[in-house]
């Protein structure tokens, strides 16, 4: 064994010299090594490794899980394509490690395009994850009947799809969603929002679109005055400024965005306690670690003016005590919802991995990627497999890609091992489109890009197209899937077939056994009654 090993030594110190000798131009810190890899050298290991997932999918495969789900948490990793979750293992460690939702025993691809777009966005994508249904670019909660911006289009009941959280309380269980986007942005807007605009999260933006805010209910309202948001027992996330007055400073001291006088922060408290109900709303971390669930039926959190930070930023910027981090709502949203027996379905959305590919930093959407996985991981070690269906997937991709022959042990987020044919170093993660183009290229060509600058979070990766924001992409993204039918999951179809399936293995709303189109006399009850209000007020 003793030779074996010094053999292997001397083949490894031959390989290196050689790679040194031909590529002269590597860069100290790229240097290849071969620690710790000494067993994937053998045969052995890889049959080995082979048989050892052939015995667990056999076991799969022979007793998929088929009694009724109790409980479904969707967790959504918003522009996390098969890419980043591949640039997610390196960065966690080593290419050949698995995040979390790897290991589920089942995979799919959902392809993601719209009615109208073979890119979608945030927003089509959710209405068909979430509702079944896939409708234009730019509009949630409806069909395609619906163009985007028509101020009367989306007024139009037909025209609305319902989503599995309404399914899911019409069942009887409790809903709640957890994002670090604005609760009111296009991903959490699915689970309770009808409209035309994605953007129409206030009434402000609703008149700006030359629409009146009379007609159209904005977001920030459906979700705490229409049926399904204000079923919702947890809502925790970012976009406190679109519930609140211009007038009004939130507690950050940052103003609202709303025209018509409305706090509907306050029409929250104020609405649970007419139903006696215990509810609590908290602003910042140390409020949200104070709560006593005991004490706790309904929660809301908002935890900034907009957007959630960046997980990586909650250490840099020194303000992890003022924001919880998704995998910390996450489970305060799991102990509220889990507090009685009827099942529950949480939506979990971790939206800061796209808005990094917008900016092409690539480095903090793997921040916000591993923390996901983190998030993952919590809930199904919370939860049993048997009663219990985890789906975790994406509503798009985004252009980044791995290239460059790196070796094993390369941080993926430097330098690739060679240089370009300009005598350049060039990244290991590269985007098709987006502002990183202006680290890409001046006006004599390519830029030379130093190791030490990839280490910045906010670097910006290099772009061959210039756009003040990266694009998503076209291609399918991964659906991953564990507890009962998560045997459905298989494949390659619809992403509008994932709330199908989801429905099916609960038992519930269209998909129940037994059951026929449902007629829906709560949505229809509260458009006549919003009709006859416009009426009265404009008489």
């Amino acid at each position: 064994m003793g030779l074996q090993i010094l053999l292997y030594l001397l083949i490894a110190l031959l390989i290196d010299t050689a790679r040194a000798a031909d590529h002269f131009k590597y860069g100290p810190s790229r240097k290849y090594t071969m620690k710790n890899m000494f067993p994937e050298h053998t045969t052995e290991y890889w049959n080995e490794r082979a048989q050892d997932i052939l015995k667990q999918k056999l076991v799969e495969v022979q007793s998929p899980i088929t009694n009724n789900a109790k409980n479904i948490i969707m967790f959504l990793g918003d522009g996390m394509s098969v890419h980043t979750i591949t640039a997610t293992r390196n960065f966690m460690g080593d290419s050949a490690k698995q995040v979390s939702f790897e290991k589920f025993p089942y995979f799919g691809l959902s392809k993601t395009y719209c009615v109208d777009s073979q890119v979608a966005d945030s927003a089509c994508s959710a209405t068909a994850y979430l509702g079944g249904v896939k409708g234009n670019y730019g509009t949630i909660g409806v069909n395609a009947n619906v163009p985007r911006f028509d101020c009367m289009a989306g007024l139009n009941v037909g025209n609305w799809v319902e989503s599995i959280a309404q399914w899911a309380q019409n069942a009887g269980m409790d809903t709640g969603l957890v994002t670090t986007s604005r609760v009111t942005h296009a991903s959490p807007a699915g689970v309770y929002a009808h409209t035309a605009q994605r953007g129409w999260e206030n009434d402000a933006e609703i008149l700006k679109s030359g629409c009146s805010s009379k007609v159209n209910v904005d977001i920030a309202r459906q979700l705490v005055e229409w049926p399904v948001g204000r079923k919702l027992k947890v809502i925790m996330g970012g976009g406190r400024s679109n519930f609140r007055n211009i007038t009004v400073n939130d507690e950050d001291g940052i103003a609202g965005q709303r025209y018509d006088g409305r706090d509907l922060i306050e029409y929250w408290i104020q609405d649970k306690r007419s139903q006696n109900v215990k509810a609590n709303y908290v602003w910042n971390r140390k409020g949200l670690n104070s709560l006593n669930l005991n004490n706790t039926d309904y929660l809301l959190g908002l935890f900034s003016s907009s957007h959630c930070p960046f997980h990586g930023d909650l250490k840099r910027n020194n303000i992890s005590t003022l924001v919880p981090s998704l995998s910390e709502m996450t489970e305060f949203a799991l102990k509220v919802l889990s507090k009685k027996n009827n099942g529950f379905f949480l939506f979990v959305e971790s939206a800061r991995i796209d808005m990094a590919h917008h900016e092409t930093k690539a480095r903090k959407s793997l921040e916000d990627t591993e923390e996901l996985a983190k998030a993952v991981d919590l809930t199904r070690k919370m939860f049993s497999e048997e009663d219990t269906l985890i789906i975790v997937t994406s509503d798009h991709s985004h252009t980044m890609t791995i290239s460059g022959y790196p070796y094993r042990d390369e941080d993926i987020t430097g330098l690739a091992a060679d240089q370009a044919d300009d005598d350049l170093p060039y990244t290991i993660l590269s985007y098709a489109n987006g502002p990183g183009f202006d680290n890409t290229y001046n006006k004599k060509g390519r830029k030379r890009i130093a190791p030490e600058e990839t280490i910045d979070p906010n670097f910006q990766y290099l772009a061959t197209v210039p756009l003040a924001s990266e694009t998503h992409g076209g291609d399918d993204v991964g659906v991953f899937a564990s507890g009962p039918f998560a045997h459905y999951f298989s494949g390659t179809y619809e992403q509008c077939n994932i709330p199908a399936m989801m429905a099916k293995a609960a038992n519930i709303g269209t998909f129940r056994s037994g059951a026929g189109v449902q007629a829906r006399p709560t949505v229809m009850a509260l458009f006549v009654i919003h009709f006859f209000i416009i009426l009265l007020k404009t008489r």
